[in-house]
């Protein structure tokens, strides 16, 4: 089934963490839209006046009455009484980064095939075997860092990861980028913590160039490259079949803008790009 068939209500009850440590309590069906908008002074006027900042807490609700009901029980609690229950919610749920190896290939695997049979995210139609992935694990990492997010108890909630956009050398200044969320993790910003951690690293290492390839239709996907600043350069219809005819989208970002001869990319440090990762943990 595609995204937009699987879709049913989703409703969150949230509260955001402003400047000055003060809480604003709202309810959203798009937990990453909402705060995106609040961050760029287009949310509550609350958050307009005081910035927002970061998730302090996520709760997934039945649906939009049952989050309006919670709502109004959240603005009830005391200070403390947020601030202990947002505690315990970011020791559990905010995303820790850290660097792939071949170990983690079949949790990795796990999230991957399940896109493979249920969604249009990718294209792929048959399960890969655990013997694919350790490879791919190793030749993706060889190149450009391969990210994992997990929760506090250690569950994957998603990777993000790129590769060369073509392999001619005219384009070593060009990537593909690459970002999965565990089924029960999406909506919840793991995606844009990851993938604003990988642009940081490719930044890092000198690449002018980043280019998605997005199933059309996927309008969660497009909401968050625009989020990122990434634009569609081109739509090609009736490309492949997969539970329905799919068209393909470019969503190209530049890093780097100019006519200079580029510098060569390079690799990071362990250091510098722990460093990348330590600006998004929790």
């Amino acid at each position: 089934m595609s995204g937009e068939a699987e879709k049913t209500e989703r409703a969150y009850v949230y509260m955001v963490r402003c400047a000055g440590s003060q809480l604003y309590t709202g309810w959203t069906n798009d937990p990453a839209s909402r705060l995106h908008a609040h961050k760029s002074g287009k949310g509550a006027k609350c958050t307009r006046a005081l910035g927002a900042q970061r998730f302090a807490y996520l709760e997934r609700c039945t649906d939009k009455s049952a989050a309006l009901r919670r709502e109004a029980a959240l603005k009830k609690l005391t200070k403390a009484q947020k601030e202990a229950l947002c505690a315990e919610w970011a020791e559990k749920n905010l995303p820790r980064l850290s660097l792939a190896t071949r170990a983690d290939a079949a949790e990795i695997l796990d999230i991957y095939n399940w896109y493979v049979l249920h969604h249009t995210a990718t294209f792929q139609v048959t399960p890969s075997s655990l013997p694919e992935y350790e490879d791919w694990v190793d030749s993706t990492r060889a190149l450009i860092p391969l990210l994992l997010a997990r929760d506090g108890d250690g569950k994957l909630l998603g990777y993000a990861c790129a590769h060369r956009y073509h392999p001619r050398e005219a384009y070593d200044w060009a990537v593909e980028s690459t970002i999965y969320c565990a089924p029960d993790a999406r909506g919840f910003g793991v995606g844009d913590t990851l993938y604003r951690a990988l642009l940081d690293i490719l930044d890092g290492m000198g690449y002018w160039n980043v280019y998605a390839l997005v199933a059309d239709p996927n309008p969660a996907s497009e909401r968050i490259h625009a989020r990122l600043g990434f634009t569609c350069v081109g739509r090609e219809p009736h490309t492949a079949y997969k539970f329905g005819w799919l068209g393909l989208s470019t969503w190209w970002l530049p890093l780097r803008r100019g006519n200079e001869k580029p510098e060569p990319t390079h690799s990071l440090t362990q250091e510098q790009v722990e460093e990348i990762l330590g600006r998004y943990q929790a």
